[in-house]
């Protein structure tokens, strides 16, 4: 699926669960079809540059430290 065919509720059920510490990207893979590059398109385009930036930087520090984050 690709994001274009979401609808606005799914979008934003989308970026709840990616900004969730709690939800992985296989989870919403699983759910909505989309990778974890579709995700961060995603995310960029519909929440505000420094939150996203935000985002970023709290996924991949995270990610250094645990070996199964997001």
């Amino acid at each position: 699926m690709s994001t274009q065919e979401l609808s606005e509720a799914e979008i934003s059920a989308v970026i709840e669960m990616a900004l969730s510490d709690h939800i992985a990207f296989a989870e919403i893979e699983a759910q909505f079809g989309l990778a974890e590059k579709q995700v961060k398109v995603l995310m960029r385009e519909n929440i505000k540059p420094g939150s996203y930036r935000t985002w970023r930087k709290r996924v991949r520090d995270f990610s250094d430290r645990r070996e199964h984050y997001k």
